[in-house]
């Protein structure tokens, strides 16, 4: 089976690379929550150094390709999206616990289906079976949350939230690739998503240099890990690989944070929310099977 047949059969197995360009993407952006967590850098300034360090690694790449002007739209449009998308999930990630709040951000395929749906596509109604029963947990982890904290709780809306602009984020992304290569498309996406970020650093008053050694080698992790062998992995296995198989793989980043947030931070969550969060996922997998033969276009 060629790429292009393994793209548009949305239960073949990936082929070796990319199978371990996937496993790769999951440390990396498994490591991206315990990191935040772990910042004191101002958020804005943050998404600033991690999006342009991240841009300027994959700029040299993407020098060598051309550049088309449709899908240069769409990575325009992705990068903007990415910043909202990444001021949701650094605020969820220091205002409430990492294996929650990366769960929450699980809820992105869930969006992709609404969107679709919105578009006019269709949605088998089986695969609104999974909705309920991950919204079902989104209120267990909320309700456990509020119970703890008011500020966990907005924690939990942020993460909701970034999990829908992750939706919309890898929708365009779509768009953008199907012109552009991977790495045209991540500079660009990475760059647009840094100047964004950097006038609300700046009108909010937020340091952008200055920071201890420890801040610096954290956001080296997070450009290295999160951003290179992370989002940069998954976009180029999305050339070849269905969105419905990689949104199922993605769903690991949930135990990989949590392992790592318990590790480094000693971070723990709640016995409460443990089951809140098995039906998150349990219902994003319903989604993603149910419709894995539904287009986006």
């Amino acid at each position: 089976m060629n790429a292009g047949e393994r793209i548009n059969h949305h239960t073949a197995m990936p082929a070796r690379p990319d199978l371990i360009r996937l496993g790769v993407g999951i440390i990396g952006i498994g490591t991206s929550g315990p990191l935040i967590a772990m910042s004191t850098m101002p958020i804005m300034t943050l998404i600033f150094w991690r999006n342009l360090g991240g841009s300027l690694l994959t700029l040299p790449f993407a020098l060598r390709h051309a550049r088309d002007r449709a899908g240069m739209k769409w990575a325009v449009i992705a990068g903007v999206v990415l910043a909202l998308h990444f001021i949701g999930f650094f605020l969820a990630m220091r205002m409430t616990s990492v294996a929650a709040g990366t769960a929450l951000v699980a809820l992105q395929p869930i969006f992709a289906a609404i969107f679709v749906k919105l578009s006019g596509g269709h949605i088998p109604s089986t695969a609104w079976l999974g909705m309920v029963v991950s919204f079902l947990g989104v209120a267990l982890v909320s309700g456990v949350d509020l119970q703890i904290s008011f500020r966990s709780f907005l924690g939990d809306i942020a993460a909701i939230v970034s999990a829908a602009l992750a939706a919309a984020y890898v929708m365009a992304g779509s768009k953008a690739q199907r012109t552009l290569e991977t790495t045209t498309y991540t500079t660009i996406c990475y760059f647009i998503c840094a100047i964004t970020a950097l006038p609300i650093a700046l009108m909010t008053g937020s340091q952008v240099l200055h920071f201890t050694a420890k801040e610096w080698w954290i956001l080296l992790g997070l450009v290295l890990g999160a951003q290179l062998l992370g989002h940069s992995m998954f976009n180029s296995a999305l050339k070849r690989v269905s969105p419905a198989i990689v949104s199922l793989i993605v769903f690991f980043e949930v135990p990989v944070s949590a392992i790592l947030a318990a590790w480094w931070l000693d971070q723990k969550p709640p016995v409460g929310i443990i089951p809140g969060i098995v039906l998150i996922l349990f219902g994003c997998v319903l989604v993603v099977t149910r419709t894995r033969g539904v287009s986006n276009d």
